[in-house]
């Protein structure tokens, strides 16, 4: 433990020499950056712009470009905070997660008699007069063709949980939606997060190439997309069609600048280059503290760091039977344990993160339900154990195992696995950094292969690797909602893995299979007893951490930076965090 506790320390200290190494040299300001090639044309810097015209401007610094907006198929966390400051749902969650009205005029309730007595349908009233940011009319039959558009297998929607459940919808009128469901579905306040245009869009079996997934993509909301270059900016414009108040949104426009990582955002930010710096992390906080120059927004999330583990053959792209089509090395449940043994979560949270969040151990960690289930315990020696049972062991010497009578690799296979993260993200890179050493000791072989966001997130269509299941162990944090439902289905739900018959739908990445937590799934759905629930929750949580689809490693909290110019930004861990973008404002 000692020598183990040595070495990650070395690696920490080298670490930190080649960061502030890299970060020596004074960050360029946008006009002096080299110029985006946009077929030729230089790009104009954006701010210097919008200073001289006198335009209420605030700079959005992310260090992942969106793949996409469309709300059916992105799955980007960046690309939801992109996305929202131009679409609205007909409801929307607050940071306290209380439901609110968007394009809906009131939240349906059995007090308000907006839904039935049995519970099977939900009426919304919209919203009169509002407009789509082109000027074209928000009606109901927008309602119906987002339904539509997720339901239809052509389409490959990946964001189709509740959606599903609905038999029909009706429109009465242009400002009156209602839904029909064929039995009671839990979570139906949450579906309509999003409504696309129909006279906006196009062929739905062509939806993975509409303009609208981009440059095209629109809303209601308070800006709408202008100009997207991509690697260098997405200029989003005042929305001059807005609904919301008469001096709503307050400024002219938001420049997302895609900056090439986290650390290059904090110099930005410090030389007031960039007003908002997304996705901070713990260690970041003391940085910043003292600055009176800098906000840190910062409250308990309900993100949770994991490794996420293939179940299925990685060279069978998409294989739909991973019981018969097992991952070489993974497909053992006593490897998958050997690895979460020989982690020891306790030290990536106080060498890291500075102490400052609580070790992972289940995929609801705050929020309306949660799952108590216990942190897995830092034990190598038992990880050494089961690898020797399950067959592999260091024949020839050199520190890393050998399958000899493993169960489904050839024999001498090496005991060695593909890490994969987001490039450009220092806190993940020190992680995996820190793995790869614990591993050593157990005799397992991590080795690094990361690539830009939009390609380890991105859709079925594109090929992307996580949706065709061409991985062995993947990294990134991921959140749920204040309704849980729809990530617990997607990624634990066995109808959720992500196949050529449904068109790449879910997030069931790891491919687990498991009756019994699709039964509980299926259970916490259909019921309004949220001590029903919680105990389904539950037991899909206990069954995870018996066969490992993930190992979660810490708890995240939404951390973010804003100049203190910036006023009304406020953060919430249960939206996108350009929730309220109508009410930003520059300050001078």
């Amino acid at each position: 433990m000692k020598h183990l506790r040595m070495a990650l320390s070395l690696t920490l200290l080298m670490l930190v020499v080649l960061i502030v190494g890299a970060c020596a040299a004074p960050a360029e300001t946008p006009a002096q950056a080299p110029a985006a090639e946009t077929g030729g044309e230089a790009a104009e810097a954006p701010a210097t712009t919008a200073e001289s015209s006198g335009a209420k401007v605030a700079i959005f610094g992310l260090y992942q470009e969106p793949e996409l907006l469309n709300p059916l198929i992105r799955t980007q966390t960046a690309a939801n905070d992109v996305g929202d400051f131009v679409s609205e749902g007909l409801l929307g969650v607050n940071p306290e997660g209380n439901y609110y009205p968007q394009l809906a005029v009131e939240v349906p309730s059995t007090e308000n008699g907006l839904i039935s007595d049995d519970n099977l349908t939900v009426t919304y009233p919209l919203k009169e007069g509002v407009v789509w940011s082109d000027g074209e009319p928000f009606t109901c039959d927008d309602v119906v063709y987002t339904w539509e558009l997720a339901t239809n297998p052509e389409t490959g929607s990946v964001n189709t949980t509740g959606f599903n459940e609905i038999t029909s919808i009706e429109c009465p009128d242009d400002y009156t939606t209602v839904v029909n469901y064929s039995e009671f579905f839990g979570p139906f306040l949450s579906t309509f997060s999003f409504v696309i245009p129909r006279h906006a869009t196009g062929d739905p079996a062509d939806m993975q190439n509409w303009a609208y997934n981009r440059e095209k993509f629109l809303g209601t909301g308070p800006f709408k997309v202008d100009t997207w270059i991509s690697g260098d900016r997405i200029v989003l414009t005042k929305n001059e069609n807005y609904h919301g108040m008469p001096d709503e949104p307050k400024l002219d426009s938001v420049i997302v600048r895609i900056i090439p990582s986290r650390e290059v955002g904090k110099a930005l930010i410090t030389s007031g280059e960039i007003d908002f710096l997304w996705d901070l992390t713990e260690a970041d906080v003391p940085e910043f503290e003292d600055n009176p120059n800098i906000v840190v927004n910062n409250k308990p999330g309900p993100g949770t760091e994991r490794l996420l583990l293939n179940f299925g053959d990685p060279t069978i792209d998409a294989t739909d039977d991973p019981i018969n089509n097992p991952h070489p090395i993974l497909g053992d449940l006593r490897v998958r344990q050997a690895i979460q043994f020989g982690i020891d979560k306790q030290f990536l949270v106080d060498e890291l993160l500075f102490g400052a969040t609580t070790v992972g151990s289940s995929e609801l960690n705050i929020g309306p339900y949660t799952c108590e289930i216990p942190t897995s315990p830092y034990d190598p020696d038992q990880a050494i154990a089961l690898l020797e049972e399950a067959g592999w062991v260091d024949g020839d010497g050199d520190g890393i195992r050998e399958c000899d009578g493993c169960l489904y690799a050839e024999a001498g296979t090496p005991l060695r696995l593909k890490l994969q993260t987001t490039s450009g993200n220092q806190l993940r890179e020190e992680t995996q950094q820190i793995l790869i050493e614990m591993m050593k000791e157990i005799g397992l072989e991590f080795y690094i292969e990361n690539v830009p966001s939009a390609e380890l997130f991105g859709s079925w269509s594109s090929g992307a690797f996580r949706k065709h299941g061409n991985f062995d162990v993947l990294m990134y944090t991921t959140s749920d909602g204040i309704d849980p439902h729809s990530q617990m289905e997607g990624y634990f739900a066995s109808w959720k893995i992500p196949v050529e018959a449904n068109a790449g739908e879910g997030f069931n990445y790891s491919r687990w299979i498991n009756e019994t937590a699709d039964e509980a799934i299926r259970v916490a759905g259909s019921t309004a007893n949220t001590d029903e629930r919680d105990t389904a929750y539950q037991t899909v949580c206990e069954l995870a951490d018996a066969e490992l689809p993930m190992i979660y490693l810490y708890d995240r909290s939404e951390i973010h930076l804003t100049r203190a110019r910036l006023t009304g930004y406020d953060l919430s861990p249960w939206a996108s965090q350009s929730w309220n973008a109508q009410e930003w404002d520059i300050q001078e």
